[in-house]
């Protein structure tokens, strides 16, 4: 297996936070996807993409319809993505993303964590490099070879594809999202779920003390609602 399937696994591991804010993240992947390219999700294949998120999450359909609406009205404010770097203790590189209505609130939340957490905020480039940025598909695992899906989606970017408890998961880097996409549509195969993760090419063994140091930092940040997600070059396969 490669380097997603050991990324996928070590995500899964820890704990995630993150689901207490899979609506609250969903909302504003909405009103972003809606202002970007319309209400309307056969014309709009981000948004498409946002609507099967919700769904994997069990976000009711009445959520999605109430914030389609909510993010056409002119008066709701867009956010913008804005991408933050830095160092936890022990030399552990951070990737944060954001989506953010207030840039000047959210960066000076940010350089407070750190500060708090003897950390170091960088800057923009300082450790983004350390980090694949790619995209992954979840599909229905209905008896699909995957051998052969690999060699025919390989034309379409893919780079590791293969199967868990929840399906099947399809990685490749972010620029070939739209064409596997489309062709995975094309092909009548369901999209359980989509998105962009930040993988990290090299990984860092700490002592349990020091995860420990890292994690209150992660912790931190992560509970701040302008945080879609944080990243970063701790080793977590056990």
């Amino acid at each position: 297996m490669g380097r997603a399937f050991e990324f996928r696994k070590g995500r899964k591991m820890k704990r995630w936070s993150a689901m207490a804010k899979a609506f609250t993240r969903i909302g504003k992947d909405i009103v972003m996807a809606v202002k970007e390219g319309g209400p309307n999700p056969e014309a709009n294949s981000r948004l498409r993409a946002v609507i099967q998120n919700a769904k994997a999450a069990n976000m009711p359909k009445e959520n999605v319809e109430r914030a389609i609406k909510k993010a056409t009205d002119k008066d709701t404010a867009n956010y913008k993505e804005q991408l933050f770097e830095g160092y936890a203790p022990h030399g552990i590189a951070l990737l944060i993303e954001t989506a953010t209505d207030n840039n000047n609130r959210t960066v000076a939340n940010i350089r407070s964590y750190f500060n708090k957490c003897n950390g170091t905020m960088g800057t923009q480039g300082s450790v983004e490099f350390m980090f694949d940025h790619t995209c992954n598909f979840r599909i229905p695992n209905n008896n699909i070879d995957i051998e052969e899906m690999e060699l025919e989606f390989i034309d379409f970017g893919a780079e590791e594809i293969f199967a868990d408890e929840d399906g099947i998961l399809i990685y490749a880097p972010f620029g070939s999202f739209g064409a596997i996409q489309k062709e995975l549509e094309n092909r009548g195969i369901e999209i359980l779920s989509s998105g962009f993760e930040r993988i990290p090419q090299v990984t860092k063994k700490l002592t349990a003390a020091e995860i420990a140091d890292v994690e209150k930092l992660i912790e931190k940040i992560e509970e701040d609602d302008d945080v879609m997600n944080v990243y970063h070059t701790m080793d977590e396969t056990e």
